[in-house]
């Protein structure tokens, strides 16, 4: 089993542009922009700072710890990595418990 590193920011809505978005410039955008730039103010609603904010935080966080990522691929890759059933067993019952009472409720 490979795994790979191909999660390197969270995903979310407005958080993250594909590529065809990413490439040249919306004219629309641009003559806001532009606008902008002619009027002089500009003023940001707080709902605005608070999603900016937000953002910032989230671009901060990481998704993953990377050194145990490394750490474990390592073991596997070595032959070294150990999983214990009855530990897996024992979460997977846990779930399956926390399933069904929240689905009761």
């Amino acid at each position: 089993m490979k795994i790979s590193d191909s999660i390197k920011k969270p995903a979310g809505p407005g958080l993250e542009k594909t590529g065809t978005e990413k490439s040249g410039t919306d004219k629309s955008t641009a003559k806001v922009q532009t606008e902008a730039k002619v009027a002089g103010n500009v003023t940001l609603s707080s709902m605005s700072a608070k999603l900016q904010s937000l953002e910032s935080k989230i671009a901060a966080d990481k998704v993953f710890d990377t050194e145990k990522v490394d750490a474990i691929k390592s073991a596997i890759a070595g032959g070294q990595f150990k999983v214990d059933s009855e530990k897996v067993a024992d979460g997977l019952i846990a779930t399956v418990r926390d399933l069904l009472t929240t689905k009761k409720t």
